[in-house]
This record gives C-alpha cells, sequence and structure tokens, in this order.
C-alpha cells in the first residue's frame, strides 16, 4: 500500500504550530483539512486522554457557534496520537486564514467555566472522561506560546 500523506511529514521536525494538512474537492467546493499540532510530536509528552477530549467537546461546541465561521465549519477532532486535532473547513483556506479563529477558539477553552457542553450519558460516549483543568492548561499553553508567537516555521510543514 502506498503511504498516505499525513505519515509522510517528517514528525521529527514537525513544531507547534497550524498546518494545511490537505485539500480535498467535493463536488464544486474545496475542503481544507488542518493539522492543529498542539505538542511536539514524540519530544513532549501527549496530551491527556481527558484534557483532549474536553478540548474536542469546547472547541467544537466553539467553532460551530462562531458567527463568522459556524456555516464553513465541517469537522474538529483529536488526532489518534494525541498531539493536535484535526479541524476541517470549507473553503481553499491557508494556515494563516485561521489563525485569529484558532486564537479566539483557545482563548474560550482556556478561560471555560461552567458545564462541559455535551458531557451527560445521554450525549457523549464516554462522558466521565474529561479534565477541565488539563483542558485549560494545555489550551493556555498552546495560545500563549504558540498562537501568540507564531512563525513560518509554525505555520508551514517542515521540508
Amino acid at each position: 500500500m502506498n503511504k498516505i500523506p499525513s505519515f509522510t511529514i517528517d514528525h521529527e521536525r514537525l513544531l507547534r504550530g497550524i498546518y494545511v494538512s490537505r485539500k480535498d474537492q467535493v463536488g464544486s467546493e474545496c475542503v481544507t483539512t488542518f493539522d492543529i499540532r498542539m505538542k511536539e510530536p514524540n519530544r513532549e509528552p501527549a496530551l491527556g486522554q481527558g484534557a483532549i477530549h474536553t478540548i474536542e467537546h469546547l472547541a467544537a461546541t466553539y467553532l460551530r457557534n462562531d458567527p463568522e465561521w459556524r456555516d464553513r465549519i465541517i469537522y474538529w477532532g483529536p488526532m489518534g496520537c494525541l498531539t493536535g486535532n484535526y479541524l476541517l473547513i470549507r473553503g481553499n483556506l491557508s494556515s494563516k486564514d485561521i489563525v485569529d479563529l484558532m486564537r479566539r477558539t483557545f482563548q474560550f477553552v482556556a478561560t471555560f467555566e461552567g458545564d462541559i457542553p455535551g458531557v451527560a450519558p445521554r450525549d457523549c460516549g464516554n462522558w466521565q472522561l474529561h479534565d477541565l483543568p488539563a483542558a485549560r492548561l494545555e489550551a493556555k499553553k498552546y495560545l500563549e506560546e504558540v498562537l501568540n508567537s507564531l512563525t513560518d516555521a509554525n505555520l508551514n510543514y517542515p521540508e
């Protein structure tokens, strides 16, 4: 079998950031898949399961309610390696196009208080696997250390 494109990225050099993972033509529209990389692969501990699950619930809720972007958001969800998330948006976009959206999203997660949306047995397949304090800490770290000081190295995959 051929190796899929995401397995050809040099994960030993990959930094935290926002990357265009792929662009797909779906009917007459382009869908851009973003790699929202919160951890340096294989060089720092992955996100805890409870933290990334909570980030998923909060970020997905925020994005699907954002007045500017909600009609273009297709999907937000965690990577299996637990080093980040995938975001699928309708449109032919670049990493720079969503920097402000990601800053707002992670600010929302970092400061969220109250009941996590969708955390009930009826609403979630693993409703007890949540960690709001860890999610807030990881979101704040990503916001302050990465999103607020992005460079080209955090916006383009390593060559």
